[in-house]
């Protein structure tokens, strides 16, 4: 295929896949601790519109939350079948923290999940809310889990390698492994980062029609909160895992950063340019004299190694890892400018009113996960040419398979992926398009639907906020 090697194949297949997975999660993540918010305040506030609020995104979450589960399948199998050696070298760290994973959180949201989406009419307030924070701890403790994984492909410890294979010897260590906590808490903080975009421009697409009921202003206060809180924060994070990458992967950094040549006296911050990797040099570069060095060492004179020190098959592919870090950190910047341009409109009384703030949300929705892929991207690629830093080469790693049944794969995933996730989507977008309104039903009303459709007359229908009011007590 274009003659592509089986390794390259079974690469861009990982890459596409992963690509369409980790939106899932991310929405996942931040829909669930959105939904314990808005059922927290409701039970709080007794204010109707956040009932509304709920309703309307339990549906998209349920949704979402289908697709993520069987984009994940996918991605567990493909270790089987194009990483067979990766797996026989370190599954013994890689499949306990995965079963981990399925035994505490995947087992703690499918259980409440039920409860959660379907429950209104069956359970009291307290238990209610209580699943719905359930759901969210579990895809948090989910996302634990597979970042431990990860983190310890980049910086592995507490381990020894016996005749080829990885032994653990230290759980802790292989789990709290240097990288761990600051790439859990970027990645947490893009999951709440994105979601808010997203719930944003839901919002910010029914004021420009002209709907500014009061669930819909709430949205998009909220969402827009959201994002003045995680916006900077997560620019720190992303500072402090910087930091940590510098030490524990620098030539990810190098890369990142253009550097193919080392600077004794500050190192300049190249902004944009077109890494050549067989010159050895950034082409074209636009650059701020030792801002690099401001950055990572964070004194202007501190000097900063280049790749010119490292052996050329030791690079990764530099114009891949330069650029994916330039869009992840440009719609950062986009963000936090979002979020200021929010608190003028505030102090101004024009959140509401103010259609430019409304157009400049609806243009970020997509943003965060834009953002979400590319800084992925710039993970995985930039730890090449290792599977596990340090330890196994990607080369080494694939499964002997011959390249045209890993394209024949690949074409079968482009085709079904598209199909079923991009019905999947426009589902989603229409769900996103009607505004939340007085009434909203809950997901388990939504089945009687399909019950008078298949001739059976269920018993009269019920109000989601009088039963859950006269049943407070069994709770």
């Amino acid at each position: 295929m274009f003659d592509l090697s089986a390794l390259d194949l079974a690469r861009i297949q990982f890459g596409f896949t992963i690509s369409f997975h980790i939106i899932f999660p991310a929405i996942t993540i931040g829909l669930a601790a959105y939904l314990t918010v808005l059922e927290g305040l409701w039970l709080w506030k007794k204010d109707d519109a956040y009932l509304e609020l709920y309703h309307f995104w339990s549906r998209i979450f349920a949704v979402n939350f289908a697709m993520g589960v069987v984009s994940g399948l996918v991605m567990a199998y493909q270790f089987g079948t194009n990483w067979s050696f990766y797996s026989q070298f370190a599954g013994s760290i890689t499949g306990p923290l995965l079963a981990y994973e399925v035994l505490t959180a995947f087992f703690l949201e499918a259980g409440f999940l039920g409860v959660m989406l379907f429950g209104w009419n069956k359970v009291g307030r307290g238990l209610h809310f209580f699943a719905t924070a359930m759901v969210a701890l579990g895809t948090m403790i989910s996302a634990t889990w597979i970042l431990a994984s990860n983190s310890w492909m980049q910086t592995p410890q507490g381990h020894e390698v016996i005749d080829g294979v990885v032994v653990p010897v230290d759980w802790l260590a292989v789990i709290f492994n240097p990288s761990f906590p600051y790439r859990l808490a970027h990645m947490l903080t893009a999951a709440m980062l994105a979601t808010a975009l997203f719930v944003g421009a839901s919002g910010a697409w029914h004021l420009l029609r002209g709907k500014r009921q009061p669930a819909v202003r709430r949205m998009f206060s909220m969402a827009l909160w959201m994002v003045l809180f995680t916006a900077p924060l997560q620019i720190f994070i992303g500072d402090r895992h910087g930091l940590n990458t510098l030490e524990h992967q620098p030539v990810k950094v190098m890369a990142m950063e253009g550097h193919f040549e080392s600077y004794s006296d500050g190192a300049p911050l190249v902004l944009f340019g077109w890494p050549d990797m067989e010159a050895g040099e950034v082409k074209y570069a636009i650059s701020i004299p030792k801002a690099s060095s401001l950055i990572l060492k964070h004194e202007l004179d501190a000097p900063l190694a280049g790749l010119n020190t490292v052996p050329r098959e030791e690079w990764p592919p530099v114009p891949i890892v330069f650029w994916t870090f330039r869009i992840m950190v440009g719609l950062g910047l986009l963000m936090l400018g979002l979020a200021i341009v929010s608190v003028v409109a505030r102090v101004r009384h024009k959140l509401y009113d103010w259609r430019a703030l409304h157009r400049f949300a609806l243009a970020m929705g997509p943003a965060g996960f834009v953002a979400v892929i590319a800084g992925w991207f710039t993970t995985e690629v930039g730890r090449q040419p290792y599977t596990v830093y340090g330890l196994l080469r990607t080369a080494d790693s694939v499964s002997p398979l011959d390249a045209p049944a890993v394209g024949a794969s690949l074409i079968t995933f482009i085709v079904v992926y598209f199909i079923v996730f991009g019905a999947g989507t426009a589902y989603i977008l229409r769900l996103m398009s009607h505004a939340p309104h007085p009434g909203e039903s809950s997901p388990d009303m939504d089945l009687r639907q399909p019950v008078r459709a298949a001739g059976i007359t269920p018993g009269p229908a019920v109000d989601p906020q009088r039963t859950i009011g006269a049943s407070e007590g069994r709770s």
